[in-house]
């Protein structure tokens, strides 16, 4: 009997995106899976719409915006006291190739030490550019760099391999790993909880494997839009809480001394570049109320 694999679809307000993500989902060549609905309180009509059109599938109301952390580890939940033995984190403004996750559950079955697994994900408008080809992070940036970004899909990119960091757009999960770590966190609310969760399981023993033969296609950026302040924001904040929590000694040494640096960057694009002033500071709340402790959703 093959494994039996949750897939958790988080949704917010991205009704057409989730009807075609379950619509290609359903298509989908493995046996042995159940579709999850996670539904973090969306005002287009969502939630009864797909209950029309998806009768046969589980959605659970979240009634409000619990964040990529908190709507999902209601999911997760969900799937682990319902006999997970995989949990796919998906998100809902992808579609997938038929046998993704047959590709990604046989690459997880060949060795217990992998513990997270993702496809490579190419542009749903570009389906031969790549979007992401596994993660590195540079911790001296303190970010994390997606592997094969806007290359071609010329075949760089086919060999299956341990990485940095996996992205939550399409994360499969092994139950141990859960058991063993726990869920997301749900401190950074957005952005960065994959990163950190990552991290949390290599440290914990598990290999991070990326697995070209599984392929999806993402829209991008469907919920925040790059650019945006809560974006910036976000990607501040976040990034300088997985330095403090997961960096080397070395890191966190830095990491005052860069926030210092972060600081004066973002007052002289404001005194210098005022049109830069809708980046600066966003960044500069970011900072701040990653200094005074703040977590969770931006307030």
């Amino acid at each position: 009997m093959p494994k039996k694999v949750f897939i958790v679809v988080l949704n917010w307000n991205g009704l057409i995106d989730a009807k075609e993500c379950i619509s290609s989902l359903k298509r989908n060549n493995y046996s042995n899976f159940e579709i999850i609905v996670i539904d973090n309180g969306s005002s287009d009509n969502s939630v009864p719409a797909l209950k029309n059109e998806f009768p046969e599938i589980k959605i659970i109301e979240n009634g409000i915006n619990l964040g990529f952390s908190g709507g999902n580890n209601i999911g997760i939940d969900y799937c682990l006291k319902h006999g997970a033995d995989y949990v796919l984190l998906l998100n809902n403004d992808t579609t997938v190739e038929n046998d993704f996750l047959s590709e990604l559950v046989k690459a997880g079955d060949s060795d217990d030490k992998i513990g997270l697994l993702e496809s490579k994900i190419c542009y749903h408008k570009e389906p031969q550019m790549i979007w992401f080809a596994g993660g590195k992070i540079d911790w001296l940036k303190i970010s994390g760099t997606h592997i094969g970004l806007n290359e071609p899909d010329d075949g760089k990119h086919d060999a299956t391999k341990e990485v940095d960091y996996l992205t939550g757009c399409c994360l499969l999960i092994k139950r141990s790993v859960f058991e063993k770590i726990g869920k997301l966190s749900e401190d950074y609310f957005l952005y960065y909880e994959d990163t950190d969760f990552c991290l949390r399981a290599r440290n914990a023993g598990f290999k991070c494997l990326y697995v070209p033969k599984s392929k999806i296609y993402h829209k991008v950026s469907r919920s925040t839009k790059p650019g945006s302040a809560s974006y910036i924001y976000y990607h501040t904040r976040n990034g300088l809480m997985l330095a403090k929590r997961n960096g080397s000694i070395a890191n966190k040494i830095l990491l005052y001394p860069y926030c210092v640096f972060l600081f004066l960057k973002q007052i002289i694009k404001i005194l210098v570049f005022p049109e830069k002033k809708s980046w600066a500071f966003p960044v500069l709340r970011g900072e701040k109320d990653f200094l005074l402790g703040k977590t969770g959703k931006m307030q």
